[in-house]
């Protein structure tokens, strides 16, 4: 004899003899269990052990896939506004994943919106289950999703599995059977979790039936009354499980990782000659932010000086600059810039206009002020298909130009001639990617992580007395406690 092999009712305990067609509760049984059951199957196999290839047996199908699942358990929707414990444990998960396992949970109901965890193997094969520990005090009541990401990552691959499931949080004053009604109407194979007991049928009206996993563990009374009157079923329990299936996300393939990611760097020329600039700073953002220069706290991600004729000038005429001036952003069609200031900025001469983002073209300058010249004079010398170079064309301009590129993304090559550098230019052709910056050399389109060492002389166009630095303004030491995406800089001597 079988059990009901039926894959809708995974909870049916009625026994079926070989060849029947259904079980006592009339679920339709699989053509290998109706022909004759797992023995006559076993012999089937034994005879035709190493004879020639057997044709498939008639009526047999391969077994259904078998997904992931995360099992949840200890819920109890009865506790609103109180502090509750959720069980998370993994149930089918693939040979081959780490035996350690991240999980993170994110949720308006998890204290800081996010929790880390970590699921471990043990030697049986199966997974310790973790818990979480959440309050829905002052929640409003309805539902909230809980999104969990479970992430296997060894030396060789990664592999990442997903799932969403909804908490029901219900009204204060909303009694036992509303609880049980809203929320045996929204959730299928529930599992009333009350151990070691028995699996209830419950037999609706209309023909319908729904099978629920009733178990009582420490005592508990787990209680279904079957004769209730009709059109209304009782059911009492301490807590509810159920099992979330896991989809397994495809992983995009990527290189080895940068030896020193970072997203802005710069270029130090210990000897510019021939008009070279001192510092070539680099940036990899999607959107990059020009203003006045700060040490403590600025407000931009480039940082202005006025140039006289006797340096750099941090105040006078500096001041005439915003905090957060321009923004020049990456856009499907190219690069463009904006004015968010309040003292204005000029391109070729006119103003644009506040917030009216205008494409940048190769030989394009652009005036920081729109009511004193001289402050800060920039020339768009190349736009590339990954980035932008900018050139200070005031007395700056010894002093620095800008590199503007886009995070992570590879330009190809060779360059399209239209985009190439011009050829008067002394810079090296620079990209971002894999998390950090990378040089191309033009003729043989080999690529060199970038890296601080002491000398760069093996890159073209790049002097031999030219260091990297991981830090966009090395020779000051400024203060960025409110930027996430660029590190403070360290004053170096």
């Amino acid at each position: 004899m079988n059990k009901c092999c039926h894959p809708d009712h995974p909870h049916c305990t009625y026994w079926v003899m070989p060849g029947e067609g259904t079980c006592a509760g009339g679920h339709a049984q699989p053509a290998i269990v109706a022909e004759g059951g797992s023995f006559d199957l076993l012999n089937t196999m034994r005879n035709v052990r190493g004879g020639p290839p057997a044709a498939p047996l008639a009526g047999y199908s391969a077994p259904a896939r078998v997904y992931p699942q995360l099992h949840i358990s200890g819920f109890d929707p009865r506790a609103a506004g109180g502090r509750q414990s959720l069980k998370m444990e993994l149930r089918g998960m693939p040979l081959d994943c780490a035996p350690h396992l991240s999980i993170c949970l994110r949720s308006e109901l998890i204290p800081h919106g996010s929790l880390q965890q970590q699921f471990i193997r043990s030697v049986h094969g199966d997974w310790r289950p973790v818990f979480v520990e959440f309050s829905s005090r002052g929640k409003e009541h309805g539902q909230y999703q809980i999104h969990a990401e479970i992430v296997s990552k060894d030396e060789q691959a990664q592999r990442q599995w997903e799932c969403t499931f909804v908490i029901l949080v219900p009204r204060v004053d909303a009694s036992l059977g509303e609880i049980h009604r809203t929320f045996l109407s929204t959730h299928k194979n529930v599992r009333v979790m009350a151990d070691d007991a028995a699996i209830a049928r419950v037999s609706a009206q209309g023909g319908n039936t729904m099978d629920i996993d009733v178990t009582a563990r420490n005592a508990g009374i787990a209680h279904l009354d079957l004769g209730a009157p009709a059109g209304k079923v009782d059911v009492g329990y301490s807590t509810i499980a159920w099992d979330e299936d896991l989809i397994e996300i495809e992983q995009p393939r990527s290189g080895p990782s940068h030896p020193h990611p970072t997203l802005a760097a710069s270029f130090i020329n210990a000897a510019p000659e021939n008009g070279a600039c001192r510092h070539i700073r680099l940036f990899a953002m999607e959107e990059v932010s020009f203003g006045r220069f700060e040490l403590a706290d600025p407000e931009a991600d480039v940082l202005l000086h006025h140039f006289s004729a006797e340096g750099p000038d941090s105040a006078g005429l500096t001041r005439r600059l915003s905090g957060r001036h321009a923004v020049i952003r990456r856009t499907r069609n190219g690069f463009e810039i904006e004015d968010v200031s309040r003292y204005g900025l000029l391109l070729d001469g006119v103003w644009p206009g506040k917030n009216k983002p205008v494409p940048l073209r190769t030989g394009m300058k652009i005036e920081m002020c729109a009511s004193i010249k001289g402050i800060v004079l920039l020339e768009v010398s190349a736009v590339m298909p990954h980035g932008v170079i900018l050139h200070r064309i005031d007395e700056g301009a010894r002093a620095e130009c800008f590199v503007l590129l886009a995070a992570n993304t590879h330009p190809g090559y060779p360059l399209p001639r239209h985009h190439a550098l011009p050829k008067a230019s002394s810079l090296p052709l620079l990209m971002h990617h894999q998390g950090g910056f990378w040089h191309i050399d033009q003729l043989t389109g080999k690529e060199t992580a970038l890296a601080p060492t002491p000398k760069q002389e093996k890159l073209s166009r790049v002097p031999a007395h030219t260091r990297f630095a991981s830090d966009p303004y090395p020779e000051h030491w400024i203060v960025r406690s409110a930027a996430a995406h660029l590190p403070p800089a360290e004053a170096t001597t």
